[in-house]
């Protein structure tokens, strides 16, 4: 009888949503926020993960550790808590997650912040990549696209084979990938054998493997030292393995998909569970006060307490633009 396959379900909780503020702020990052259908990102992603996984990891920060963890033990949900000192991007992350692990556990590592439905689907391509995965493949999830989307990253494939991997496109080549028909979305969803990924990101990415090798070496009951941290290239997990590596296969699936990376996504998912979208197809999100909206469409008005938002939809991955203004000012308002 085959043995069976332990998986741990590792959760990145990195990344302040910047193309969310004001709702999504360092203090309560968008996958903490209690917005869709009165439960967070985080605790979505939590559950429809618990049937697949044996155990639970999540590797945050230390200004969003309290976070994760009121949501997991709200849930009885045990876990190992992998806390940086300070962000060193997914490769380091990732390889944390590795050093903490078997050599053999298969780790499905996902980011805290998607939505995703057809679950049966996602289960489907779930065990799909499980079995790759097994025999020594790392995976990546490619989402089959439904439009020219320029807000994601793309991958291409022939099969299961990864031909390349591509940067966020213009609404041009974004067309003409979907044109040609084996373009996916890029998930940022992950699936590998911890020490087939430690082999790889040694192979490619050395500078990483060792100096997040001696930061875990060196953690404190999964506390990273912030002194070690800093030696840390900080690249993401595409740049130094994905794009490098010959044992790189994909799973394409078409089980529903956003990264909620922007308030044309929010308004998408928000006005598929109902909420409220007047004539104009104008959306109010934050407040229950009446709004009306004169002689404009397609809008969204954003209420916080402490600050507003109105942006036409189209326009909303330029949010980053005026977080990285209160940034640079060193705002109040990010907190």
């Amino acid at each position: 009888m085959e043995k069976k396959k332990l998986v741990t379900h590792v959760i990145l909780t990195g990344g302040v949503g910047s193309r969310l503020w004001p709702l999504s702020r360092k203090s309560q990052p968008k996958q903490y926020l209690d917005i869709f259908e009165g439960k967070s990102l985080f605790e979505m992603t939590v559950d429809r993960n618990r049937n697949i996984a044996d155990k639970v990891m999540v590797v945050g920060n230390i200004d969003n550790c309290h976070l994760s963890k009121a949501v997991l033990e709200k849930s009885n949900t045990s876990y190992i808590d992998i806390i940086e000192s300070t962000p060193r991007n997914t490769a380091a992350a990732i390889a944390f997650a590795s050093f903490a692990s078997n050599e053999d556990d298969i780790l499905l590592v996902t980011p805290s912040d998607h939505i995703i439905g057809e679950i049966e689907r996602y289960e489907e391509a779930i065990q799909e990549a499980i079995e790759k995965a097994s025999h020594g493949a790392i995976v990546t999830f490619g989402i089959v696209p439904t439009k020219p989307e320029t807000g994601y990253g793309y991958i291409e494939r022939n099969g299961d084979n990864v031909l390349s991997f591509r940067e966020k496109p213009n609404q041009v080549t974004a067309r003409d990938f979907i044109a040609k028909g084996n373009f996916l979305w890029n998930s940022g969803m992950f699936c590998f054998k911890a020490g087939v990924f430690l082999e790889e990101l040694k192979m490619y990415a050395p500078k990483v493997f060792e100096t997040a090798k001696l930061a875990w070496e060196n953690n404190d009951e999964g506390n990273l030292d912030l002194a070690l941290s800093l030696d840390i290239p900080s690249i993401s997990i595409d740049y130094a393995v994905m794009e490098r590596s010959k044992k790189i296969k994909v799973v394409g699936s078409q089980f529903e998909w956003s990264d909620l990376g922007s308030f044309e996504s929010v308004y998408d998912y928000l006005k598929t569970i109902g909420h409220p979208v007047d004539e104009n197809g104008n959306m109010v999100i934050g407040t229950k006060n009446y709004t009306a909206f004169i002689g404009v469409q397609d809008t969204i008005f954003v209420h916080t307490d402490t600050a507003n938002l109105i942006l036409k939809k189209e326009f909303s991955q330029d949010v980053k633009s005026v977080y990285s203004a209160l940034e640079r000012a060193k705002s109040d308002l990010l907190n």
